[in-house]
């Protein structure tokens, strides 16, 4: 059995072949039950992800979360991923779950802006300076080349700027932005990844052609984006999972802004070319993603194929 680290995990997920690896397993589909949470203690939760593909591999992402360590300066979110073969149930791998849900994460909006964002997009504000805010702006502009100016606005101001150096380095013109209303009337494109409760992202504010990408909001209680942000654009979720667990959409629903039936298609209806995609350059559309484990596996099958030596029953 095989073990793979945060770095390796990386190195084994450039954008290139992580972002088609997703779109190639969105058409061809694979089993996905129902992610299983448990209570453990007062505070904390364990979540188990499965998927597999037959004749191929299992997978099973374990996720830890406890609210309370950041007292303790530790995260509060840890996850490990396991891999299997399908067919003998024999251990192939196991890796670094933490690293791999945050490539994937972005990866997935990259291959939704790639579908659905103006393919001619310069200007991109983020919304959230954590470890997923870090990786979207790399994994956008290997979708769309043009993407060079980076707002980026946080609640703590510091953060904000430490990332927005992190990506000077990349060679992006980033700076960090104390205006999120003003930045997101510039923005082409617009990506939130935060634990926000309420609405951060106006509709209002939202120019013509706009693709606002919601990452966070993966609990009825949570929410980045007003209930006018749906009303105005055309609506894709990453699967239909996120009409009953994120609450941008339980919310914008609840307000009467927008309808279940309302919803334009999913990830995997986009890759399969049923005519979903962006229609005009100024139509505003809207990607709301909650995960799934699908992307998970597909990702953590480029990592063991990445390996010097990969189990040959893999």
């Amino acid at each position: 059995m095989l073990h793979f680290d945060a770095a390796a995990v990386q190195r084994a997920l450039p954008w290139e072949r992580l972002i088609p690896a997703l779109r190639q397993a969105f058409i061809q589909g694979c089993t996905v039950p129902a992610r299983h949470p448990h209570a453990i203690g007062q505070q904390g939760t364990a979540l188990l992800m499965p998927a597999w593909r037959e004749g191929g591999c299992l997978g099973v992402k374990t996720v830890t979360i406890f609210p309370g360590n950041g007292a303790l300066g530790l995260p509060g979110v840890h996850a490990i991923y396991s891999l299997f073969s399908a067919t003998t149930g024999v251990p192939l791998a196991v890796m670094d779950g933490s690293e791999l849900t945050a490539r994937r994460t972005a990866a997935a909006s990259a291959l939704a802006a790639s579908l659905l964002a103006r393919p001619d997009a310069q200007r991109l504000v983020l919304v959230g300076a954590g470890r997923v805010s870090a990786l979207v702006p790399g994994a956008l502009r290997a979708v769309l080349p043009g993407l060079q100016q980076v707002r980026v606005w946080n609640r703590h101001p510091h953060a904000a700027k430490a990332l927005a150096l992190q990506l000077q380095a990349q060679g992006f013109d980033a700076v960090a932005t104390a205006d999120l209303q003003g930045a997101v009337e510039q923005a082409h494109t617009v990506s939130c990844a935060t634990m926000a409760t309420q609405a951060l992202v106006q509709g209002a504010w939202l120019q013509a052609g706009a693709h606002l990408d919601l990452i966070g909001s993966f609990t009825p209680a949570m929410r980045e984006a007003d209930g006018n942000c749906f009303a105005r654009s055309r609506v894709f979720v990453d699967t239909e999972e996120a009409l009953a667990k994120a609450g941008d959409v339980l919310q914008a629903i609840a307000e009467g802004a927008f309808t279940a039936q309302a919803l334009q298609g999913t990830l995997a209806s986009l890759c399969l070319g049923q005519g979903l995609n962006r229609r005009t350059p100024q139509e505003i559309t809207l990607f709301k993603s909650v995960g799934t484990a699908l992307e998970d596996l597909a990702a953590a099958e480029l990592v063991l194929a990445a390996a010097d030596n990969p189990p040959p029953f893999a």
